[in-house]
């Protein structure tokens, strides 16, 4: 559902998705998933040059969360995921 004056609809919580929004898509069991700020949430954690994958899956996890929605019972999937992402992009 869309509108111009309202914008568009999320289709998982029916929120409406900010206009400003970058989204990325990492894999999460095996489903293609939107991040919000994905490249923005990758690149911040990637600039405090941890060398721990716990660190930096609790980094990732953390700031994901803040910007997104993630259930609390597929939260080691996302960490997962975007360690992943992390480590396609920047290792």
């Amino acid at each position: 559902m869309t509108d111009d004056k309202d914008g568009v609809y999320c289709k998982v919580c029916g929120g409406i998705i900010p206009k400003n929004t970058t989204i990325g898509s990492i894999v999460v069991d095996g489903k293609a998933t939107g991040i919000n700020q994905l490249d923005y949430i990758l690149n911040e954690v990637a600039a405090l040059q941890m060398h721990s994958e716990n660190e930096i899956k609790q980094e990732l996890i953390t700031r994901a969360k803040n910007l997104n929605y993630i259930p609390t019972k597929i939260t080691e999937k996302y960490e997962v995921a975007l360690f992943n992402e992390y480590i396609k992009r920047y290792q």
